[in-house]
This record gives structure tokens, sequence and C-alpha cells, in this order.
């Protein structure tokens, strides 16, 4: 299975949106700071996500949601998991 994904950063409240075959790995890899584009000081935290079979499934979403990122899709999205 693959997993497109939605974290949030607990200081900054910043969003990052990517996709991965291990859900558990890749949250870790984020809060250990091996990830450049999530150095940032807080824990990410998980508020979203959806399951493919494929990892191309998985990247065709992660790029539709990435084209949403500060609209009101984006907000709608995840606005019953994230509270502000």
């Amino acid at each position: 299975m693959f997993t497109t994904y939605i974290i949030r950063n607990s200081f900054t409240k910043r969003f990052y949106i990517g996709s991965t075959n291990n859900l558990t790995r890749r949250i870790s890899e984020h809060n250990r700071g091996q990830t450049i584009s999530t150095r940032r000081k807080g824990k990410w935290v998980l508020v979203y996500k959806e399951e493919f079979k494929t990892n191309i499934e998985a990247k065709k979403r992660e790029k539709m949601i990435k084209s949403y990122k500060g609209g009101n899709a984006f907000k709608k999205l995840i606005a019953a998991v994230v509270q502000r």
C-alpha cells in the first residue's frame, strides 16, 4: 500500500504534503530532521491520509492536493481533522 499524507508542524502550524510506502517510517524521518523541507522546530503530526494500491496513484493524489494548498479546497480537505 502507498499513502498520500498531510502532516502539520506543532510549532509553526505549517503543513507538509507527501506520499510514501511506509507512513510510520516517513513521519519518523520528518521528526528526526532527515527531510530538508521539514527541518523546523516542533513535532510533525499526521492530520490526513489516503491509501492507494500503487505509487503512481499516491503521487497523482499528492500532486492534486499540493495544487489545492492555500486555497479553499485544501482548507475543506483538512477542516474536519485539524483544530485551529
